[in-house]
């Protein structure tokens, strides 16, 4: 009988797919990149979801985050990523926890069961303990480098974290995980040269901050917002959805 994964069931064959709905996989980071790896996930029959974030959407995220709607502007983002996954698959499993992921938080939001778990968070400090807490535990875990000033989506690669070149996160990145002992992590990466964004009084978020009332983490607090588009993190999103799944089904 023909359901709503048939097609993907054509591809990878009814083991695969079962591989994938039998499945829990974590997401720490439902932005521009987040997104769009949730989405991908749970058109391909993903069963069960964990979506960490700790943010409301924003206006600003109209250009690049799937989520972000005028409707939707002002709401949780993992709750309104959870209902968008139950519009597609009404039979998965969606767990939404509100929180910014801290070292201090790992044993209550890591934990065994997790088949994958994707990093698509913007902290440095999050992104080094998401890998070395996953590792520890024999967790898969892939890592989105820097997606913003960025303008061709050519140029995303699939590679080990110290083969990675031009990407400035990238940089920091390595240096951290070899002083932790961490061998190897397989990330996404751009090696496009990132562009110095044309900020200005109208479009800083610095001087003119619109993120919602109950904001956790303001814009205007950050060094510098970077500049984004519609069709940059989105495609890094889909490459750590074609990661994972792949990795799934070849086990």
């Amino acid at each position: 009988m023909l359901h709503g994964f048939s097609r993907t069931e054509l591809l990878i064959g009814k083991e695969g797919l079962d591989k994938l709905k039998n499945s829990k996989i974590a997401v720490f980071g439902i932005g521009g990149v987040g997104t769009f790896v949730v989405e991908g996930l749970a058109r391909s029959g993903v069963g069960h979801f964990v979506l960490v974030d700790d943010d409301l959407i924003c206006l600003t995220n109209l250009n690049r985050q799937i989520h972000a709607t005028r409707k939707t502007i002002g709401k949780v983002k993992v709750e309104v990523m959870k209902e968008r996954i139950l519009e597609i698959n009404p039979k998965a499993e969606v767990e939404a926890v509100r929180c910014f992921y801290l070292p201090e938080k790992s044993d209550d939001l890591i934990r065994d069961d997790y088949d994958y778990i994707v990093d698509a968070v913007d902290t440095v400090t999050a992104k080094i303990d998401l890998v070395v807490q996953a590792q520890k535990r024999g967790i898969p875990i892939i890592s989105c480098m820097g997606a913003g000033n960025k303008l061709d989506p050519t140029k995303f690669q699939v590679a080990d974290i110290y083969k990675t070149t031009m990407d400035p996160l990238s940089k920091v990145m390595r240096r951290e995980l070899k002083q932790r002992g961490v061998k190897s992590l397989k990330v996404v990466y751009s090696t496009e040269q990132p562009i110095k964004p044309k900020e200005s009084e109208d479009n800083s978020c610095s001087s003119n901050c619109i993120c919602p009332a109950g904001t956790q983490r303001k814009c205007s607090t950050r060094n510098q917002v970077p500049g984004s588009i519609s069709f940059v993190p989105s495609v890094a999103g889909l490459i750590i959805a074609g990661e994972v799944i792949k990795d799934i089904i070849a086990k």
